[in-house]
């Protein structure tokens, strides 16, 4: 009963988590927001003492029961655990394993380091909700949005509108691999081992592991009952079951209580961890059960009929073709609205891949810089920030992205815009624009003549940084190509205009 319990949990957990990232209209979020919240990590650098708190004492109550149910990092381990042992036809495969204490908590040295000097590549890198945002957004996202693709070109032939495309595209090359090679290395260790990531390398799991050490409810073993036959070692996945000493390390258990079905002398038990005894017992006995976990299909969530992708648009009016935006060589990255300077962003943000996932203007994308590595940064070639739209703070876990209200938005100056006369259509093409002036939403661009002593001469953009917020709509919405003639430079701090 307690095993189902835990399975409903955690896959409804695991379910809603996954489409935090997969879902591109926002109202999921507006919903389960709270979710991404109530991650470990994210709620500590948010400074959320009451989730913090909350985990922690929960952990001393219950144990790992984070790890098992919430964190959707571990759901994953036990999803790809269970199909290998479906495909093997055995589920009695693990086997009682020493902990690697040096590695555990070497990592979670180096984590706890990387932390405090806001190198975020490295947290990013090990820390389970980040890991596990950035396979949804760049494996399970495409996916999804290509399901909905679909989807709206099948309703789109029998004239209903209940779907709409969305664009589906590569953020970077950078961000995608690790996505593979994370993924990759979490299925061999799963597929092998069971929760080998939890228990050596999640500096989440290692704190949390030494909480539950104290944890009041634990898995026991009665020795009176026990016969020492192993079965409940070969089941546990966490390898942290000792069955021929009767012992079990706490550090490891995570609460999945796989053990408590799979033992045919009701020996197992979770209840009070200081009331039980322990002594030797009699002899082994047969073994055979087939468990199941009925309720991972919600995985189906993240399958699609088809690959087919909706036709881009690529001509202008149907005869020219369009050439792509570059990006250009900004010397300073363009923070979000609301992330306040490099310093306390590098520190505060995780590279969940939630925001960027939640933008809907395309215009966050992960950094490619070694020392922020999967950290947001804007960039202007497929759209712009758009004055009314604040997702990437209502989104953000962390607290990295914080805006009180859209006036506060659309007064934050993340940069300023840059004009560069060489790309300019009025003296390259010799025709009238103003494509940056007329869309300038904080009117920090007006055009005048290029000769000043000529009224009639081509008219040029001529910027007032001191109004320009960096929104970038210049940038996209700038003719020039493949290089904008106006683009918009970072600032390492932002301030109100």
């Amino acid at each position: 009963m307690l095993r189902k319990i835990r399975l409903t949990l955690a896959v409804l957990f695991f379910a809603l988590v996954t489409l935090l990232f997969l879902d591109f209209t926002g109202s999921i979020h507006l919903w389960f927001g709270w979710l991404a919240k109530i991650q470990f990590l994210p709620a500590l650098l948010a400074l959320n003492v009451g989730i913090v708190l909350l985990l922690i004492v929960l952990t001393l109550l219950l144990g790992r029961v984070y790890c098992s149910v919430i964190c959707p990092l571990g759901v994953l381990q036990d999803i790809i655990s269970w199909f290998s042992g479906r495909r093997k036809k055995k589920h009695y495969r693990f086997s009682y394993s020493p902990a690697v204490s040096w590695l555990r908590y070497g990592v979670l040295g180096v984590f706890i380091i990387a932390l405090l000097a806001g190198i975020g590549s490295i947290k990013a890198l090990l820390a389970p909700y980040s890991s596990y945002g950035r396979i949804a957004a760049n494996l399970f996202a495409p996916i999804y949005r290509w399901g909905n693709n679909l989807l709206a070109y099948v309703a789109e032939r029998i004239d209903s509108y209940a779907f709409y495309e969305t664009d589906v595209w590569l953020k970077t090359l950078p961000t995608f691999c690790i996505a593979v090679v994370t993924l990759v290395i979490l299925i061999v260790l799963a597929w092998r081992n069971g929760r080998t990531y939890c228990n050596t390398i999640c500096p989440v799991g290692t704190v949390l592991g030494f909480l539950s050490r104290f944890s009041l409810f634990r898995i026991t073993i009665d020795t009176d009952k026990c016969n020492a036959c192993g079965l409940c070692s070969r089941r546990c996945k966490a390898a942290c079951i000792d069955g021929k000493n009767h012992r079990i390390d706490y550090s490891r258990c995570v609460a999945c209580m796989d053990c408590i079905d799979t033992c045919k002398h009701g020996a197992i038990h979770y209840r009070f961890a200081y009331s039980h005894r322990a002594e030797k017992p009699q002899q082994p006995q047969e073994k055979k059960e087939n468990p199941r976990r009925s309720f991972l299909t919600a995985t189906a969530l993240l399958a699609t009929t088809s690959l087919l992708k909706a036709q881009e648009k690529k001509v202008d009016g149907g005869l020219a073709v369009i050439e792509k935006k570059k990006i250009p060589n900004r010397q300073t990255p363009i923070l979000p609205p609301g992330a306040q300077d490099a310093r306390h962003f590098a520190h505060h943000c995780t590279g969940c891949q939630l925001c960027v996932s939640a933008c809907p203007n395309g215009v966050l994308r992960p950094s490619t810089d070694l020392l922020k590595l999967m950290q947001p940064e804007m960039s202007y070639e497929r759209g712009y920030c758009r004055p009314e739209c604040a997702r990437c703070a209502e989104v953000c876990p962390t607290d990295a992205i914080r805006l009180t209200d859209l006036a506060e938005k659309v007064s934050t100056q993340v940069g300023h815009a840059v004009w560069v006369k060489a790309n300019c259509v009025p003296l390259t093409d010799g025709v009238e624009c103003g494509n940056c002036a007329r869309h300038c939403p904080s009117g920090a661009i007006q055009m005048v003549p290029s000769d000043p002593d000529d009224a009639d001469s081509p008219k040029i953009p001529a910027i007032n940084v001191e109004r320009c917020i960096g929104c970038g709509a210049c940038e996209n919405l700038c003719p020039a190509r493949p290089f904008s003639a106006i683009y918009v430079e970072g600032h390492e701090s932002q301030h109100i205009v």
